[in-house]
C-alpha cells in the first residue's frame, strides 16, 4: 500500500552539522527519515518525482545514514556513497563486526547502504540534494541475465549489483534536476566544444564512483 507523498526534504541532524568550525568526533546515524522521504518521492507509483528507473528498489532493503566524517578519495571529497551489502572486502572479524554494526542499526542486514554527508547536504538547496540522493539510487541495480533481462536469486529474490555509470544515469538525473543541479555542468560545456566528455562533476563526489575506478 503505498504511502502518502510528500517533498519535505529531511535535514540532518544539528549535532552533525558544522556551523561554527568546531572539532567534532566522527559519527554515522542511521537515517530512516531519510529512507521513507526516498520511498514517498522516488519509488512509490504516486510519487511526486517518481522514477520507473528506480522500480527494482520496490522490492530491494535499503539502509540509509548520515555521517559527518569526512572523505577524500583520490584527491576528490566524498559527499555520497551506494555500498552493496552484506560488506565482503575485510577480514573475518572486520566483517563480523561491522556486520553486526549495521544489522544493529537496522534490525537486519539492507541490501543496499547509502552513506550521505550531514554538513553537505545541510548546505545544498533541494534541487542539488535530491540530484545526489538519485545519483546513489542509480548505483543500486539489479543484475541482469545474459538475455539483459532482470536477474534473481535461487529463492526468487531479485539478484542486486553496484552499477557504473552510463548514459541512462546522467540523462535521467540531468534532465529531471539540470546540469547544473546534477553537478555535471562541466561535462556539457565539454560535450558542447568537442566530441570528447570528461567525467561528470558529481561522480567526483560519490564514493562509489571512486571505488570503481580506482
Amino acid at each position: 500500500m503505498a504511502k502518502t507523498p510528500t517533498l519535505q526534504r529531511p535535514r540532518p541532524p544539528s549535532d552533525l552539522v558544522d556551523l561554527n568550525g568546531l572539532v567534532m568526533p566522527d559519527r554515522f546515524v542511521p537515517a530512516p527519515e531519510v529512507h521513507a522521504w526516498i520511498e514517498n518521492a522516488f519509488l512509490y507509483g504516486d510519487a511526486p518525482l517518481f522514477n520507473p528507473d528506480h522500480r527494482h528498489l520496490m522490492d530491494a532493503q535499503l539502509g540509509v545514514l548520515w555521517t559527518n566524517c569526512d572523505n577524500l578519495r583520490n584527491m576528490r571529497v566524498v559527499l555520497g556513497q551506494a555500498e552493496l551489502m552484506p560488506p565482503m572486502a575485510m577480514g573475518k572479524w572486520a566483517r563480523a563486526r561491522a556486520c553486526q554494526q549495521i544489522e544493529e542499526w537496522f534490525d537486519g542486514m539492507p541490501d543496499f547502504l547509502l552513506t550521505f554527508s550531514a554538513p553537505a547536504a545541510a548546505g545544498m538547496d533541494d534541487a542539488s540534494f535530491c540530484a545526489l540522493v538519485e545519483h546513489e539510487l542509480y548505483h543500486c541495480a539489479q543484475n541482469e541475465d545474459i538475455f539483459g533481462m532482470p536477474k534473481f536469486k535461487n529463492d526468487g529474490t531479485p539478484s542486486f549489483g553496484i552499477r557504473g555509470h552510463d548514459v541512462e544515469e546522467f540523462v535521467g538525473v540531468v534532465a529531471r534536476y539540470g546540469a547544473a543541479a546534477a553537478g555535471v555542468t562541466a561535462m556539457v560545456d565539454a560535450a558542447q566544444r568537442a566530441p570528447l566528455v570528461g567525467a561528470a562533476s558529481i561522480a567526483g563526489v560519490c564514493g562509489t564512483c571512486l571505488r570503481l575506478v580506482a
